[in-house]
C-alpha cells in the first residue's frame, strides 16, 4: 500500500529516484542530536523507500521564512545542487506548510516531501494488517487535508447547485474535503471497533496464566532481531527503519513461567508526526497493558541517548510516564557486538551495576539467557505467599500453581489439599480470575 505521494502534488515517487536529503538546523531547537546524525537519519528514511540518496545538505535556519523555510539564496542553492545532482526528489527533514511546499517545488523544480510525508510514505509501504492499513490511511487523509490547496488545479470550478436557492454551488475543494472528512470519520468508526476487540482480547489474555512483555524502542534498535532470537520466529528483521510496523505475538519460555507472550511493536524515532501517534494510539495501547516492557536500545549509536529520550516521550504520551503506574520496565542495551573487548566490558560492568539495565547482542545471543533470568524475576517482584485449599483431585489447579509461581509447601489432608504458593500480583489475580 502506498500513501500516495502522488496525490500531494508532483506525479508519483518512484524507487530508485536520485534525492537530495535537506536539514534544517534551526538554532533555537535544543536538540540532542549532531547535524551528521540527523542527516544520517533522514537519508535512512529515503532509502527505506528506495530513493537514492545522492547528496546531502544542512542549513542554518535563524529566521524561517514563512513562504520556503529557507532564505532565498539557501533555495537557490539547493537548486543548483540537485541540477548538479540530477535529483528529482527533494527530501526536507522539517514539516513543511503546504505554501513551503509548493513554493519549493517551484523554486527547485523537484518533487518536495517533508519528514511527515516521508514517514507516512514508509508506513504506507509497511502496513500488512488491515488494521495497519486503517491507521495507516487515517494518518495520510489527516496529513492530505491541509495539502489540498496545493493538490488541485481546479480549486476555481464549481459543481451546480440544485438550483432551489439560486446560489453557487459546492467549489471542488470543499467537495473533496467533504469526502476526506467522511472517510476519516468511516476510518475513526473501523479503528473504534478494533480498539474495542483489542480491549477484549487485553482482558482475555490478563485472565490466562501467562504474563505479557512488550518489546518498545527507536526504529532499527534491534527489536525485531531480539524478537526472533527468543522466541525462534522469522519476523522480518532488517537493518532497516521501520522494518516492523504491524504488532506480532509469539510464546516464549521464561525461567519461573510456564510461558510468557513477546509483543514486538512499531519503532519509535525523533518527531514521529502527531497524526501517526493519534492513529496508532490502539496499537501502542498494548504496551499500556503489558506486564513488562523491555526497552530495546542501540547502545552502540552515537546518539543512543536522545534516541532513549524520544521514546520515554512516547511512552510518557501513553500515560508511562516517570512516577505514574505502570508496567515494570526492563532496558536492554542491544548491539553490543560491535564494540571492541575493553568497551564492551566496560558497558557490561556498568549494567552488572544497576537492576534496571541488561546487555545483550540479539545478532549473536549473547545475554539473551541473562535478560530472560531477569524478566522472569522482574515479573516475580513484589510475589507474596498464599496459602490456599483446593480439591485433592484438581490436579489442573495445581499444576497451574506450580507453573506460574513458587509453591512452597503441598499436603493433603482428605479430601482436600493445602498449599502454600509464593505469586507475582498478576498472577495472584489471574489466580482470582481462574
Amino acid at each position: 500500500m502506498s500513501t500516495g505521494f502522488d496525490r500531494a502534488g508532483g506525479d508519483g515517487l518512484r524507487r530508485g529516484e536520485t534525492a537530495l536529503v535537506v536539514l534544517p538546523d534551526r538554532n533555537q531547537e535544543n536538540n540532542a542530536r549532531s547535524v551528521d546524525a540527523r542527516l544520517d537519519e533522514a537519508s535512512g528514511l529515503a532509502e527505506a523507500i528506495g530513493l537514492d540518496v545522492a547528496d546531502r545538505l544542512s542549513f542554518r535556519i535563524r529566521a524561517p521564512r514563512p513562504a520556503t523555510l529557507f532564505g532565498k539564496g539557501q533555495v537557490e542553492e539547493i537548486a543548483a545542487r540537485a541540477l548538479e545532482r540530477e535529483a528529482k526528489v527533494l527530501v526536507v527533514d522539517a514539516a513543511l506548510t503546504p505554501v513551503q511546499q509548493k513554493n519549493l517545488e517551484d523554486g527547485t523544480k523537484a518533487k518536495v516531501i517533508d519528514r511527515t510525508g516521508l514517514i507516512l510514505e514508509i508506513f504506507g509501504e509497511r502496513a500488512a494488517t488491515a488494521e495497519g492499513r486503517l491507521q495507516v490511511e487515517l494518518a495520510h487523509l489527516d496529513y492530505q487535508a491541509g495539502r489540498l490547496v496545493r493538490s488541485w488545479t481546479h480549486l476555481e470550478r464549481q459543481r451546480g447547485g440544485f438550483g432551489f436557492l439560486g446560489g453557487p454551488g459546492e467549489t471542488q475543494i470543499e467537495a473533496d474535503r467533504r469526502l476526506i472528512r467522511d472517510r476519516m470519520a468511516r476510518i475513526r468508526r473501523e479503528l473504534d471497533q478494533v480498539k474495542r476487540t483489542r480491549a477484549l482480547h487485553r482482558d482475555r489474555r490478563k485472565r490466562a496464566p501467562w504474563p505479557i512483555i512488550a518489546l518498545v524502542g527507536y526504529t532499527n534498535a534491534g527489536k525485531s532481531t531480539l524478537f526472533n532470537r527468543l522466541t525462534r520466529a522469522t519476523v522480518l528483521a532488517e537493518d532497516l527503519l521501520f522494518a516492523t510496523l504491524d504488532p506480532t505475538m509469539r510464546e516464549i519460555q521464561l525461567p519461573g513461567f510456564d510461558k510468557a507472550i513477546l509483543s514486538d511493536t512499531v519503532g519509535f524515532v525523533s518527531n514521529l508526526p502527531t497524526e501517526l501517534v493519534a492513529a496508532f494510539r490502539a496499537t501502542l495501547e498494548e504496551v499500556a497493558s503489558a506486564d513488562l516492557i523491555l526497552h530495546v536500545r542501540d547502545i552502540h549509536h552515537p546518539d543512543s541517548e536522545a534516541q532513549k529520550a524520544d521514546v520515554e516521550q512516547v511512552l510518557e504520551s501513553l500515560g508511562l510516564g516517570p512516577g505514574e503506574e505502570g508496567p515494570a520496565r526492563l532496558e536492554v542495551w542491544n548491539k553490543v557486538d560491535l564494540f571492541d573487548d575493553a568497551e564492551r566490558s566496560s558497558i557490561e560492568n556498568e549494567a552488572t551495576r544497576r537492576d534496571d539495565v541488561v546487555t545483550v547482542s540479539a545478532l549473536t545471543g549473547r545475554g539473551a539467557d541473562d535478560l530472560l533470568r531477569r524478566a522472569g524475576d522482574m515479573l516475580r517482584q513484589g510475589a507474596t505467599v498464599h496459602h490456599l485449599r483446593l480439591p485433592a483431585g484438581d490436579g489442573q489447579r495445581l499444576a497451574w500453581l506450580h507453573r506460574s509461581g513458587e509453591v512452597l509447601e503441598s499436603r493433603s489432608e482428605g479430601d482436600e489439599m493445602f498449599v502454600a504458593v509464593r505469586l507475582s500480583p498478576e498472577n495472584w489475580q489471574r489466580w482470582q480470575a481462574l
